[in-house]
């Protein structure tokens, strides 16, 4: 689930395949110009977040839409790092 409050988002639950593909075609507001996504409220992941996480960058890239994230949770972060896409993700 994603909570906007102004040009902040907060996600709360699973990142996970289960879950992904449907957050990927909910996609991120852009009518703004610059967003802050707080995953502090993540509870579970996979490799599924890690593009997930990458198709909002993508998105929001398109639309002219800086995104930066916030409180990425550890194993998400790993993961990234295994992947080696930490880099492209605005932290």
């Amino acid at each position: 689930m994603i909570r906007r409050e102004g040009d902040r988002l907060q996600v709360f639950g699973n990142l996970t395949i289960q879950t992904a593909a449907t957050l990927q075609q909910q996609g991120i507001p852009v009518d703004v110009p610059a967003l802050s996504m707080d995953l502090s409220g993540v509870e579970a992941v996979d490799s599924a977040a890690v593009a997930l996480l990458l198709g909002w960058q993508r998105q929001a890239q398109a639309q002219g839409v800086s995104l930066h994230f916030e409180n990425l949770p550890a194993n998400l972060l790993s993961l990234a790092k295994l992947y080696g896409v930490a880099e492209l993700l605005p932290a």
